[in-house]
């Protein structure tokens, strides 16, 4: 197999409920941009980005989320759980292991629905926000019900094919999780040109022994299937309100997305009610690392409207 670029060497650092492995590059004394992933992908999404905002003058901080690579639950009793709140606390206890007071967020699917929770629930704590496909707090009340058939296609893989509601879905993920990336990735991003190599390079983050339980575990719970976890029930019941994201935010709809069609922002303008930009555009992995500069410069000029006008600031 010819050699593809990784993201090495990885550090660890334990928060109070997992040991994270992650990627670091850029100056600690900079501001800081954790990265994060989606499934079936990894940290390597990042592999062209990283340097890019490192160079930027960002710390990039790339983890592998929970249920992914090395990154390993403390407790052999926790919860498997990948519910939403459980990521977004995850993000949160990240900062405080990195000894990050505020920070900015950025993140596709899975590791773009983190730190909408996370800007959500915790806006003190975060600086600005991208991310792709808008807002992704799920409204878990009104999962149930269907969408229209044109936009519901976009998630029938997730409730028809694989990984949902019975063993032999089960079985089919811990089996074969590099075939369904690969499928996944297809349908995803038709206009990808990825390299044969690396659904192998991602496959060898599935390989984390609670994979399987963490990537069911959300798709369950968002239909009513399972349970959320004891631990995160006061952070879902808040979500169930929809909080809106009130920090800086970039948010990013690719033209080539193979599940849901570009829009122009305005469907979910009224979950952000601080400053946003909103881009439709034909390739969000180059793009991605200019949005990430865009909401730092969206972040400053703000705050110096601020300061012009007098207006107190919520957040520092």
């Amino acid at each position: 197999m010819s050699e593809r670029p990784v993201l090495a060497p990885l550090r660890r650092v334990g928060t109070d409920v997992l040991e994270v492995a992650y990627y670091e590059t850029g100056s600690a004394q900079d501001d800081t941009v954790p990265l994060l992933h989606g499934f079936p992908y990894d940290l390597h999404s990042y592999v062209d980005v990283a340097p890019l905002l490192a160079d930027s003058g960002f710390r990039v901080v790339v983890p592998h989320l929970r249920g992914h690579g090395p990154t390993t639950l403390l407790s052999g009793s926790a919860p498997r759980s990948g519910q939403q709140a459980a990521l977004g606390a995850d993000v949160v206890a990240l900062l405080d292991a990195l000894g990050v007071e505020r920070a900015h967020l950025a993140g596709y699917d899975w590791g773009g629905r983190a730190p909408n929770v996370a800007a959500a629930l915790w806006p003190e704590r975060v600086l600005g926000l991208v991310s792709v496909n808008s807002h992704l707090i799920q409204d878990i009340g009104a999962a149930a019900k269907p969408l229209a058939p044109e936009l519901d296609a976009g998630f029938w893989y997730f409730w028809c094919f694989y990984y949902l509601l019975t063993e032999r879905d089960r079985a089919g993920l811990a089996q074969d999780p590099r075939g369904i990336a690969r499928v996944i990735w297809k349908r995803n991003s038709p206009k990808w040109p990825f390299h044969e190599h690396d659904p192998e390079r991602a496959a060898r983050a599935f390989a984390n022994p609670d994979c399987t339980d963490v990537v069911l575990h959300p798709y369950r719970h968002r239909l009513g299937f399972a349970p959320g976890a004891e631990e995160y029930a006061d952070l879902e019941a808040r979500l169930t309100e929809l909080p809106p994201i009130t920090v800086p935010a970039v948010t990013l709809d690719g033209t080539a997305d193979g599940n849901f069609p570009a829009s122009d922002g305005s469907s979910t303008a009224r979950r952000f009610t601080g400053p946003r930009l909103h881009r439709t555009v034909a390739d969000p992995g180059h793009k991605f690392a200019a949005a990430v500069r865009d909401v730092r410069a969206l972040r400053q000029e703000n705050t110096r409207r601020d300061r012009l006008t007098g207006r107190r600031q919520d957040t520092p």
